[in-house]
């Protein structure tokens, strides 16, 4: 089954990073949007309550995604993975040039704050970026679960926050994320190291 089609839990929910496309073939993806800047080009994909980015620079590239399955996501090219706990800082500095910056929070709420969130939240979101509400997923009097990417392309740097909405656990997942384009170091420079396990806290 492709990742998407059910609903997912916040429980499940897991961070990966990769040098590398995905293929769209693993993945429900309700909607999209795709990005041209003179130095990148980008998608966004919407998968449910959990989404994907893939910024390409020449033959650079760096994606993340949201998941409640590894399993079915390949090992080749992945440079991270992590469960969703709290609040977390991630950064990968690359030694062809690219960096990537992210922040994560999993908010739990009271039932009266997630309900003046969501409500906030969606008001905000029906004026800017992807967003996708999931009807079919509001379980009773539920308020709808959804999705909402935000996202500034600049010159050389991508800038995306994701915030994934779960009504039953009163909880936002909440990315930010930025892709910064620098420039391939020339030939015979020496390279900066490559970060591959990161920082985080």
């Amino acid at each position: 089954m492709e990742l998407g089609q059910t609903l997912q839990r916040v429980a499940d929910a897991k961070f990966v990073l990769y040098r590398r496309r995905l293929h769209p073939e693993l993945f429900h993806i309700h909607e999209s949007k795709h990005l041209e800047r003179p130095a990148y080009s980008a998608d966004i994909w919407v998968m449910g309550l959990s989404h994907a980015v893939t910024v390409q620079a020449d033959s650079r590239c760096i994606t993340e995604a949201t998941t409640d399955d590894l399993e079915v996501l390949p090992q080749n090219g992945l440079v991270t993975s992590f469960q969703f706990r709290g609040e977390r800082d991630h950064v990968e500095d690359f030694d062809d040039g690219m960096k990537y910056i992210l922040s994560t929070q999993v908010e739990r709420m009271t039932q009266n704050l997630f309900h003046a969130s969501h409500r906030d939240l969606m008001r905000y979101a029906s004026t800017r970026g992807l967003l996708v509400r999931f009807t079919e997923w509001a379980q009773g009097d539920e308020l709808v679960p959804f999705t909402f990417i935000d996202y500034e392309a600049r010159d050389r740097e991508l800038h995306v926050q994701s915030f994934h909405v779960f009504p039953a656990d009163y909880t936002i997942l909440k990315t930010q994320s930025i892709v910064e384009i620098g420039r391939v170091p020339a030939p015979g420079r020496p390279a900066k190291p490559v970060n591959g396990h990161g920082r985080h806290n």
